[in-house]
C-alpha cells in the first residue's frame, strides 16, 4: 500500500509567446518577456517586463528610488511617487482601445431568474 503525500495539480500549459525568454523565467500558466531597465539618477532604476498570465498580458513595472533620511522630505518623496505613478496608470489607460461592437450589450443584466 502506498501512502499519497502531496497532491498532484494538472494545469493546461500555455505555448511560449514570440517575445517571452523561455527560459526558467517563464512558468506553466505565465510567460515573461527579457526586463528592460531604466536607470535615473542617484541610483534609481525602473524595470519593466511583459507578462502573460491566464491569456492575458500585463506589464508589471518595478520601482526603485532612493529616500532622504529626513522623514518629512522622504514622505514627500513617496507622495510624489505615488501621484507620478497615478498619472501613469491614466496615461496607460487612456490608450486603450474602444470596446468592440455589441460588447456592451448585456441582455441578461437585469433579468429575474426564475
Amino acid at each position: 500500500m502506498r501512502a499519497r503525500t502531496m497532491a498532484s495539480f494538472h494545469r493546461k500549459p500555455i505555448p511560449h509567446t514570440d517575445w517571452c525568454t523561455g527560459d526558467h523565467r517563464c512558468g506553466v500558466n505565465f510567460h515573461q518577456a527579457p526586463d528592460i531597465i531604466a536607470d535615473g539618477q542617484l541610483g534609481a532604476r525602473a524595470i519593466i517586463t511583459r507578462v502573460r498570465a491566464a491569456e492575458v498580458d500585463y506589464a508589471e513595472i518595478r520601482i526603485r528610488v532612493p529616500l532622504r533620511r529626513a522623514d518629512s522630505l522622504a514622505r514627500r518623496q513617496l507622495d510624489t511617487a505615488l501621484h507620478a505613478v497615478r498619472a501613469l496608470l491614466a496615461a496607460v489607460a487612456a490608450v486603450r482601445p474602444a470596446p468592440l461592437p455589441g460588447a456592451g450589450d448585456r441582455p441578461a443584466v437585469g433579468r429575474r431568474a426564475f
